[in-house]
């Protein structure tokens, strides 16, 4: 071969490996900065679980990663990550131009951050202590349009067809309602896996059954309700099974900043409306009337003795008083609990208080009328029966007495009552 295509031809290799060695270098360049932006993006995404899985000493980061990987699923937290952060944007939206009480009714509160628990803030907490079919599930869906609010529905649901009056379940019973406003939803196992076959403990809960609906798998991890409960600055809870007097203790914890509202209904609408239950006629705490009324004695002397306590802190409604005047009432019990009558609530009430719709769980109701409805419901016979054993717990909340089966058709059952 001639000498000039020899060095033409070592030229030529000279060249190829030259490339080859530039494109080698640049492909291990990218390779390193792809795994450091990878692993800087997986730590950060992973930041939450990074910090409460314990990891076991190594010697790099690759390392401890691959540990969290190999301990958790993953996806799952990614999941819940992505649905807190976009909830943390949807209340952001919703507070834009809240009106903080900033030293009204008592709250010194000027903005968000005091009151989100994952800031270091603690929540606006509200609660409403009453019965079965007294009105409480129209109340705290009220209480519940407020924006940006977490709702605690009946977080004793799990108890059963009961009246918590004293031991053994009293003190179970508060020790879930602290977990519940501290959220700590780790404390509540019995009552995350109850929620599983019975949805109403979460679905009256809006932001969180929206999320439910779409993020199923998720939904009952108490992980995930822990990290989304502590990101709402306003949380409310409405409890049936709770008897005043087992209730004070909330009131006497400083730390939890609770107001609480004790919902009265005459026994009449009560024992009217609780017979279109069938869940209520095997449980004498739902239905025998002498009961009933012995715990709305319990709780009238409660309510004396709280109200002069924790002026601030402690209010009675009655059902029917606020069903004749819907708005008033609603906005003097939101003045009460610190909160803004938002427009949110203005038009819940609006669409809720005109006319019946829907089942007799529905809170679509005639509010004027809903009340009263026992007075051509019932037959008087049945109510002599629940005046003989109420009759003091009726005059002691302002509730007159139905002489006869005419007079029970058209009088007005409400008069004046004082704690």
């Amino acid at each position: 071969m001639p000498q000039k295509y020899v060095i033409i031809g070592t030229k030529i290799s000279k060249k190829l490996s030259f490339y080859g060695l530039v494109g080698l270098t640049s492909l291990c360049i990218f390779f390193l900065l792809f795994n450091q932006r990878y692993s800087n993006y997986v730590e950060h995404r992973l930041q939450p679980v990074i910090s409460e899985v314990k990891l076991k000493p190594r010697s790099g980061k690759n390392e401890e990663l691959f540990t969290v990987f190999s301990n958790i699923n993953n996806l799952t937290y990614f999941e819940i990550q992505e649905v807190i952060d976009q909830q943390r944007r949807n209340i952001e939206i919703d507070m834009e131009e809240y009106q903080y009480p900033n030293g009204k009714f008592g709250i010194n509160v000027s903005n968000m951050n005091e009151l989100i628990m994952e800031k270091g803030g603690r929540p606006m907490r509200s609660i409403i202590i009453s019965s079965w079919r007294s009105g409480s599930t129209f109340v705290g869906d009220v209480v519940n349009a407020h924006p940006a609010n977490f709702y605690h529905y009946e977080p004793l649901l799990d108890f059963g067809i009961v009246q918590v009056r004293g031991a053994p379940l009293a003190q179970v019973a508060i020790n879930n309602i602290y977990a519940l406003f501290n959220c700590e939803y780790h404390k509540l196992n019995n009552y995350l896996n109850f929620g599983k076959t019975h949805p109403w403990v979460f679905n009256h809960n809006t932001h969180l059954w929206r999320q439910c609906t779409s993020h199923k798998k998720i939904c009952w991890n108490p992980d995930f309700v822990t990290k989304f409960c502590r990101i709402f600055p306003f949380q409310s809870m409405k409890l049936v099974r709770l008897r005043l007097k087992i209730a004070e203790a909330l009131l006497e914890d400083k730390s939890l900043g609770i107001r609480m509202v004790l919902l009265v209904r005459d026994p009449r609408g009560l024992m009217q409306s609780r017979k279109h239950r069938d869940w209520c006629p095997s449980s004498p705490d739902c239905s025998d009337p002498a009961r009933v009324c012995a715990d709305m004695i319990s709780d009238y002397e409660s309510a004396v003795r709280l109200k002069k306590k924790f002026p601030r802190h402690f209010k009675v409604i009655r059902y029917e008083d606020l069903s004749l005047d819907p708005f008033a009432h609603a906005k003097n019990l939101y003045e009460f609990y610190g909160l803004d009558f938002h427009e949110n609530v203005k038009s819940f009430l609006d669409t809720h208080t005109k006319s019946d719709l829907g089942g007799v769980s529905s809170t679509f109701r005639n509010s004027k009328a809903a009340p009263f409805h026992w007075r051509t419901d019932l037959d008087h016979e049945e109510v002599e029966e629940i005046q003989s054993v109420c009759s003091t717990a009726m005059r002691l909340w302002g509730y007159s007495l139905a002489l006869n089966e005419t007079h029970q058709k058209d009088f007005n059952p409400i008069t004046n009552y004082s704690l």
